[in-house]
């Protein structure tokens, strides 16, 4: 390290030690291309991609103003407005098919995997330590979720500006602490930010990397951190009220003790370290386990004397200490949000989690494989880190055919988690979507039955109850799901309309009114609640429901067909009409409005007009039109 004149810290840039193929880096991108190639063929599913793109509402306003919307929101609990907006871009350009969005995330981890080679390059000044960090980045088993699984787009994209930082960050080090280069890192940092909340933990990391480097921590390399710590708090904090807002932050003290809650953090570290090494505990969910009488199983209270073990050997060796320290310090910085130090969800670890975190444990391998190769073990080593990538990219091509689809999905869930309900209402999902009612009837209850305390089982089960005609049980059903969620205003929704049905109209009328003051213009509450006025004869109520109902939802067709009807009762046949006509917007190809429409203009004498929707309505399958235009139209 070298001083200058005007106090800057000069890192000299030295060319890499080393010597690696001209072509090996291509070579490896185009290999990582070719195994991941198998995941342009996953498809878009029910594992957070309905919420993220197929029914997210902010794709679907394709203009500046959905913009503006991206950005001063949060949604499904997350604020990441740069990711956000790639799916926007697809939406608007390719609709739902599954293949460009594949294509992005390749393309993103394909850039990140060149740029941790860069990185690799520029910290290490080795060629072979950063070839071997990058092969293991890009193929090991724990990154396929990060890239295969299109709602991780977060993972890839954030990375891309994480990573772009830290060498923009080496660059300003290395170039004298100019003024230009600090604010590269800084604009990246927060292009990060609004890719994923993740990326808080980079001003750590900054001190980190300045420790690594031999910069001196004076004053002013701590002041130059106070804006990337102060953007880390403000997306920290968006970050946990997002959270909260949904109920996705747990409070593990209260179910599982203080005790226990060190050894599930214990555990997951644990977890960690061991699938970088040996990657055979591969699942799409690792749920937090169950307790037998306060206690969790055994394996959990033996992580903690592993991790001291391990830290014991570790501290022991000297030849690769500033390796060590570095390569686990960036690991430990980088996974520290993720290990439910703030309980999110109800995972003990994620897979998706390791993308940038492993970064420094890969780092602490290259190193010593670098030194390796050139002593007297030289072949060895290659040989067995060759044997490496070819079982890690066995295993990767395998687990890309996991997050195929649903199926693949759901049967990796249950495979994994025979005793968890979450895999068994999953498929009752899909098997319902697909109209397997009797199995996914089997299904629900399973999930019940494993957990009597998730009201969304006691829901689709009493959506199945309902459409068959078991009123009762549909009832009994829905009342579970507000005792156990009193918020749930579709279940008052969908009990308003099972008692309206089973001839108890107070108490259905009751139950669209919470649903309603729990959901403010829940336009099918509002609909549903008209025509239960609609048949106790109170047309001005049924009115006033349908009117609400259309002003809360445009695109919400079935009160237009009930106002339409109400207006024709009443004799306001051109209400009615523009009714029939703005249904027909929504829904052009459905002939029954152009047989109600011609219904309605024969009875204002428009008798052209209503032969003229007759003949319409005929020419796309209506046979009571056809009988009609005989009749009034010769």
């Amino acid at each position: 390290m070298v001083k200058s004149n005007n106090d800057k810290v000069v890192i000299p840039q030295n060319k890499a030690e080393g010597s690696i193929p001209k072509w090996a880096v291509a070579a490896l991108i185009v290999f990582t291309a070719l195994l991941y190639g198998r995941s342009l063929y996953n498809g878009l599913t029910l594992m957070d991609d309905d919420y993220y793109i197929i029914n997210n509402p902010f794709l679907k306003d394709f203009s500046w103003h959905g913009v503006k919307a991206i950005f001063s929101s949060f949604y499904s609990a997350n604020y990441n407005p740069f990711t956000t907006l790639t799916w926007w871009f697809e939406y608007n350009t390719f609709g739902l098919n599954p293949f460009p969005y594949h294509v992005t995330n390749l393309l993103l981890h394909l850039l990140n995997t060149l740029l941790v080679f860069k990185l690799s390059e520029r910290l290490s000044g080795k060629q072979i330590t950063a070839l071997v960090v990058t092969v293991l980045f890009a193929i090991h088993p724990m990154h396929v979720e990060s890239v295969a699984w299109v709602s991780e787009r977060k993972d890839v994209l954030y990375t891309a500006f994480y990573l772009l930082s830290l060498l923009v960050y080496l660059r300003y080090l290395s170039l004298g602490l100019n003024a230009k280069y600090y604010w590269g890192v800084l604009l990246l940092f927060l292009a990060a930010l609004f890719s994923k909340s993740a990326a808080v933990t980079l001003p750590v990391l900054l001190v980190v990397i300045d420790v690594y480097k031999g910069r001196k921590i004076n004053g002013r390399a701590i002041l130059e951190k106070v804006p990337f710590l102060l953007l880390s708090v403000v997306f920290g904090v968006v970050n946990i009220i997002a959270q909260g807002a949904v109920g996705a932050i747990n409070d593990l003290t209260s179910s599982y003790g203080f005790v226990n809650r060190i050894f599930l953090f214990t555990s997951g570290l644990a977890a960690y370290l061991t699938e970088i090494l040996v990657p055979l505990n591969l699942a799409v969910i690792h749920y937090l386990p169950t307790q037998n009488n306060g206690m969790l199983p055994w394996m959990y209270y033996a992580s903690l004397p592993v991790l001291l073990i391990i830290g014991w050997a570790i501290a022991r060796r000297s030849a690769f200490r500033k390796e060590i320290v570095f390569g686990v310090a960036f690991f430990l910085v980088a996974i520290s949000v993720m290990l439910q130090v703030l309980a999110v969800g109800s995972m003990l670890f994620a897979e998706r989690y390791t993308y940038v975190p492993y970064i420094g444990l890969f780092y602490l391998i290259g190193q010593m494989v670098s030194a390796g190769v050139e002593g007297k073990n030289g072949k060895a080593i290659i040989g067995v880190l060759s044997a490496v990538v070819i079982l890690y990219s066995i295993a990767s091509w395998q687990r890309m055919a996991v997050w195929n689809n649903d199926d693949t999905i759901v049967a990796d869930i249950i495979d994994h988690n025979p005793d968890i309900y979450y895999g068994y209402w999953m498929r009752g999902n899909l098997e319902k979507a697909g109209g397997k009612l009797q199995e996914a009837l089997q299904d629900y209850s399973h999930a019940i039955d494993l957990n009597n305390k998730f009201d969304d089982s006691y829901f689709n089960r009493g959506v199945i109850y309902d459409n068959a005609g078991n009123i009762q049980a549909a009832i009994q059903d829905y009342s579970k799901a507000i005792t156990i969620n009193p918020k749930s205003a579709d279940a008052y929704n969908n009990r308003g309309w099972a008692y309206f049905r089973s001839g108890d109209v107070r108490s259905s009328i009751n139950d669209f009114n919470q649903a309603i003051a729990l959901k403010p213009g829940y336009a099918q509450a509002y609909n549903n609640r008209g025509w239960v006025h609609f048949n106790a004869s109170d047309t001005l109520a049924a009115l006033a429901d349908y009117n609400k109902s259309i002003a809360a939802d445009s695109v919400f067709s079935r009160p237009l067909y009930n106002r339409a009807s109400l207006r024709t009762s009443m004799g306001d046949l051109a209400g009615a009409i523009n009714d029939y006509n703005s249904l027909l917007k929504l829904n052009p190809e459905d002939n029954s409005i152009y047989y109600y429409r011609g219904l309605a203009r024969l009875n204002i004498k428009d008798n052209a007009g209503a032969c003229q929707d007759w003949n319409k309505a005929k020419t796309m399958g209506n046979e009571k039109a056809g009988q009609l235009l005989s009749q009034y139209c010769k």
